[in-house]
């Protein structure tokens, strides 16, 4: 068996799971029209207190020889270490991360000028963290767009039940940069407003930073949190489009239907992407319906913080493991009114409810998707 295990976010909301689990409760959003560094115009994001970034980490470190990703990444895995009590420095540990950017900002002018520009590599930024906590191992850098996170998830499952390690703490970050707001804008995917999954309304996505990490484990001692174990994940390319998805929902249905799920009313909810752009969310629903999961509940945590990119499968898989531990399904934020053509049931309220499992879902450009089913032991 594989456990989910202990675990850390930090966003907006906070920067630990407690803390963003209770905003969510008291409808508190991380996303809010801001006015960022490298522009005069508002956006609509999820941004991280960096001053208080500044405390936290100065604490332990000279904040001027990390970059703002590497801060957030050693604090939340720094807190995963602490609670578990995991040694990094163990054979049979390893650590992901998922990104899709890592240190982008390094590309903007007179950015962290002492830092050396190399480390906008993903294999250096991993190997930053590697010596900074003394990992066995190099790091697994995972980068498949956004599904990047729930794919580090189902990687780290995999090389346990492998039995090339017993450990695999699995962190997802990303940050808000000139050159990330740049791109989703070019696409016309953004939107001035806090986003509507699934909703009729629905015009685009609000980008968002965060970094969580979670323990992946095969040692129940350490599943305590949640006494919860990955039961199985899949993932498929339908190959449809660079920045598209399928508008049959192919490769999420593939995921889907792999998951063999035998009693649907176990099923409390599905995690779904949920990004509040037309396609995404179309496409989503016609894959959920085509894999006969029409009757499970659906949410979207994007109203909440934005589209965290590398970061969002691990930071909505911490999010509905609380939901599956205190039996409550989680509102979609932002949702009002079905505005897609596939039958789902969108969650519009907190909810009590007794259930024993869930599923987490992601797609991503270049027809990437996932999938994952989480149950109780």
């Amino acid at each position: 068996m594989v456990f989910a295990s202990y675990n850390n976010i930090i966003s907006g909301l906070g920067f630990s799971t407690d803390e963003n689990y209770n905003a969510i409760l008291n409808s508190e959003l991380a996303v809010k029209k801001t006015i960022l560094p490298f522009s005069i115009e508002t956006f609509c994001v999820a941004k991280i207190d960096e001053t208080l970034l500044k405390n936290r980490f100065s604490s332990i470190e000279n904040t001027d020889y990390y970059t703002k990703l590497e801060q957030l990444s050693i604090l939340s895995i720094q807190d995963v270490m602490a609670q578990s009590g995991v040694n990094p420095a163990d054979e049979k540990t390893l650590l992901i991360y998922s990104t899709t950017k890592g240190n982008i900002d390094l590309l903007e002018k007179n950015n962290f000028s002492a830092i050396d520009k190399n480390r906008i590599y993903l294999w250096s930024f991993a190997n930053v963290l590697q010596q900074h906590f003394n990992f066995k191992h190099t790091p697994v850098v995972l980068s498949n767009a956004c599904i990047s996170g729930l794919l580090a998830i189902i990687i780290a499952k995999r090389y346990i039940e492998s039995g090339a390690y017993n450990n695999v703490i699995v962190c997802g970050g990303d940050i808000l940069s000139e050159f990330t707001l740049s791109g989703f804008k070019s696409f016309n995917a953004l939107s001035n407003e806090p986003s509507k999954p699934f909703d009729t309304n629905r015009v685009g996505i609000n980008l968002g930073e965060a970094v969580s990490t979670i323990l992946i484990t095969n040692n129940k001692e350490l599943a305590k949190p949640y006494e919860a174990q990955i039961i199985s994940g899949f993932s498929a390319n339908d190959a449809n489009h660079i920045s598209g998805p399928s508008r049959t929902g192919d490769g999420l249905f593939q995921c889907l239907n792999q998951l063999n799920v035998t009693n649907k009313t176990d099923i409390g909810f599905i995690s779904a992407h949920g990004t509040a752009t037309p396609f995404n969310d179309e496409m989503e629903s016609i894959a959920i319906e085509r894999a006969e999961l029409s009757g499970v509940p659906v949410n979207s945590l994007k109203g909440y913080y934005g589209h965290t990119l590398g970061a969002a499968g691990v930071l909505e898989t911490i999010l509905s493991l609380e939901s599956l531990k205190n039996q409550t399904l989680i509102k979609s934020e932002g949702f009002e009114s079905l505005g897609v053509s596939g039958k789902i049931s969108v969650i519009d309220s907190f909810e009590k409810k007794s259930f024993q499992s869930f599923i987490k879902t992601a797609s991503g450009f270049g027809g990437c998707n996932a999938a994952a089913l989480f149950s109780k032991i």
